[in-house]
């Protein structure tokens, strides 16, 4: 008699020791910025950033996270999503890597994108001091 196919989830693969590389490097893209930011997590699969700036939800506005997942690490950047003019120039290698408005995916460690993404970072951070947050819109960019 054939086996019946089972419903049982295979338990989830640990990310490689690559991942683990590539987190710590994007983590510490955003470790300068934590003197102006407040960390909201910071454990082995997240580090996350909020501003100092409170929205017109009356809650921190978020700056950036970096999330270690299964298939890739994450670089979340809000500056680019509230403004996407941030993007001009930027080198296609960088912009293959985007997902979505405000998210890069990387599975090894890249020197040349990480710089750009720092430089991308540090214009997105000097943005947020720009912004007026009492009255800004998300979606008026």
């Amino acid at each position: 008699m054939p086996k019946k196919a089972t419903s049982a989830k295979k338990p989830a693969a640990k990310p490689s020791a690559e991942f683990a590389a590539v987190f710590k490097q994007l983590k510490a893209i955003l470790t300068p910025h934590t003197k102006t930011m407040t960390v909201v997590k910071d454990d082995a699969e997240w580090y996350y950033l909020d501003t100092k700036y409170i929205g017109p939800n009356k809650k921190p506005v978020c700056f950036a996270a970096v999330r270690l997942g299964k298939a890739y690490v994450s670089f979340h950047l809000m500056s680019v999503y509230g403004n996407p003019k941030l993007l001009a120039g930027m080198s296609p290698a960088l912009k293959k890597r985007m997902q979505g408005k405000a998210c890069f995916n990387f599975t090894a460690p890249d020197a040349a994108l990480f710089a750009e993404l720092a430089k991308l970072t540090k214009t997105g951070a000097d943005w947020f001091d720009t912004v007026d947050w009492a009255n800004y819109k998300w979606h008026a960019s």
